[in-house]
């Protein structure tokens, strides 16, 4: 796919289409593909597209678009759900950008290659149902699906749902994706075993602002744990209150806007599952208010910004917690 993709943004840039690409480009190693912008035709002999740009690109958009000329950018069917939030809440111009939309079967998590014994990664190619991973070591090959991010495995769509064009065929909406498993596991715990359970998570935080930077949802040009004057800005927590405080006043800052696209966990150095506690947000607003999908339709009111005479009492939400 990468050489179809890069025929083609070649041709956008010659015939003067867009201006500049947003895309991938390789980082210190093969597992670590990071973002990049081209500006010519001959800087995109850089660009990379393999089972680990797993990158949503999505939020790079707010800058570009600010820009002279178009931007032309590669959306996965999980950025695209970001770009149509973005787009709602006016942080992208659309007229500024021309999307590709890309097929997706899922993205390597590099972790778990490591778990299946993979070390001194040089490549890996998709062979079918498999995946082979050629190390400093010699060939192993493993199943794909083993091998997935935990975002992929339960992904709620295969739908690319903002393009200009697709390369590949585009796929479905996963209604049966079970990527609320985990938060209903969460919430059969007695209140102490949950309280411990994010204790024990949250404690390993070191405030590096990864999931916060990352995620398009946090697009605030002045974010309020930046502020001098707070006591919190800029470190890692003091105690266990500022540790919860981070993370849940986030939770509830991207609430019902947060697209699930799992970007906060996979760049956790830490490996803090922190889209859980999105999730959790998410489900509850399905059940509260009715399923809604953040991103799945550009202009979309998300439910805790319009109200309607049929809105959840609080009454329902106390029957629902103690008949549990």
């Amino acid at each position: 796919m990468q050489e179809v993709m890069v025929k083609r943004a070649s041709e956008l840039m010659k015939d003067g289409t867009v201006s500049r690409v947003l895309g991938w480009k390789n980082g210190e190693f093969v597992y670590d593909p990071t973002p990049a912008v081209f500006e010519s035709a001959e800087a995109l002999s850089a660009f990379v597209y393999n089972d680990f740009c797993a990158s949503n690109l999505s939020k790079y958009l707010i800058a570009l678009s600010k820009k002279n000329g178009k931007t032309l950018v590669f959306l996965k069917p999980c950025d695209s759900y970001s770009f149509n939030q973005l787009l709602t809440e006016h942080r992208i111009d659309r007229e500024k950008i021309y999307i590709i939309g890309l097929e997706c079967s899922g993205k390597v998590d590099e972790a778990k290659l490591r778990e299946a014994g993979c070390e001194g990664i040089l490549s890996v190619k998709t062979e079918g149902e498999d995946i082979v991973v050629d190390t400093l070591y010699g060939e192993k090959t493993l199943p794909k699906a083993d091998c997935l991010g935990e975002r992929c495995i339960t992904c709620k769509s295969r739908k690319v749902v903002a393009f200009d064009e697709m390369i590949g065929e585009n796929g479905e909406v996963n209604s049966e994706c079970g990527r609320f498993d985990q938060v209903a596991a969460l919430e059969a715990m007695t209140p102490d075993e949950r309280y411990e359970f994010w204790r024990g998570e949250l404690s390993r935080c070191i405030r590096c602002n990864a999931c916060r930077n990352i995620c398009p949802a946090c697009s605030c040009e002045n974010c309020v744990f930046d502020n001098p004057k707070s006591g919190i800005s800029q470190k890692a927590a003091a105690d266990t209150f500022e540790e919860n405080m981070f993370h849940i006043i986030r939770a509830f800052h991207v609430a019902g806007r947060c697209t699930d696209c799992g970007e906060c966990s996979r760049v956790c150095p830490q490996q803090i599952p922190l889209h859980l506690l999105n999730r959790k947000f998410i489900k509850d607003m399905n059940e509260c208010y009715g399923e809604y999908q953040a991103g799945a339709e550009a202009g979309s009111r998300a439910p805790l910004v319009n109200y309607t005479l049929d809105d959840c009492e609080p009454s329902v939400v106390y029957e629902r917690e103690a008949s549990k």
